[in-house]
């Protein structure tokens, strides 16, 4: 249970869903956690009292995370505040489910902005600071791979945009021993795409398993990437989806 003792590690969008869920699994292994947010403040300060009741420090930041500047900087206070960095996890994201007929510019910045653009700010501005040894984990989605719904031509262009930078980033910090995967979570019950949603019906369709992931299914692969155990594995996509893309 303490595989993260003494890491330092921050995840965005950590407020709700798969970040908190996140954040409170690598705490429950030992690491001290910043989490960024956007609104949910009062959300925020949970996660971070859950965090500190294990005996963890916690430390909530609020961000925007379609702000590239704001972004960088967040990750420089993160890395001040727990004195170094060891783990990043871009899991801040958003969604525009539409057909590419109604899609509008404005949703395509959107989306990118936070996306893309966003998780490229905050690798970059974490990688000088991250130890020799540290991770990358990014939060993608299985539609990078395989899209079985029609509506998902931006969100899934935009998570397609994070695999390539992890692979690329594999390669390129390989020499400092720093890992970078993308975990692709399916179907999960989060208050994004709820398991009773509107969309819930055919996305079940898909699935092998027949439910919904859970928040913490995709934490636990989190975990795993940012332990001992997968000092091995960079460069590589880990699905989590219950079967969605088999």
């Amino acid at each position: 249970m303490n595989e993260l003792l003494g890491k330092k590690a921050m995840v965005t969008g950590g407020s709700r869903g798969i970040g908190a869920a996140t954040a409170i699994a690598l705490a429950e292994k030992g690491a001290d956690v910043v989490i960024t947010y956007n609104a949910s403040a009062d959300a925020a300060a949970t996660v971070v009292k859950e965090i500190e009741s294990l005996g963890r420090r916690a430390v909530a930041l609020a961000v925007d995370a379609a702000d590239a500047v704001a972004v960088g900087d967040g990750v420089r206070r993160a890395a001040e505040s727990l004195g170094g960095l060891d783990i990043l996890v871009n899991n801040a994201g958003v969604g525009a489910i539409a057909p590419i007929a109604d899609l509008t510019l404005a949703d395509v910045d959107r989306v990118l902005a936070v996306n893309v653009r966003g998780v490229y700010a905050a690798t970059q501005a974490a990688v000088p600071l991250l130890s020799d040894g540290g991770r990358l984990i990014h939060l993608g989605s299985c539609a990078a791979g395989r899209v079985t719904t029609p509506g998902m031509t931006l969100y899934a262009m935009s998570k397609s945009a994070v695999t390539g930078l992890s692979k690329a980033l594999a390669r390129e910090l390989g020499p400092r021993r720093i890992t970078s995967n993308v975990i692709q979570p399916g179907p999960i019950n989060t208050d994004m795409n709820p398991a009773d949603g509107p969309f819930a019906g055919v996305q079940r369709a898909n699935l092998a398993i027949d439910r919904f992931g859970d928040s913490t299914e995709i934490a636990a692969a989190v975990a795993y990437l940012a332990g001992p155990d997968a000092a091995f594995i960079t460069g590589t996509e880990l699905t989590v989806d219950g079967g969605h893309t088999a």
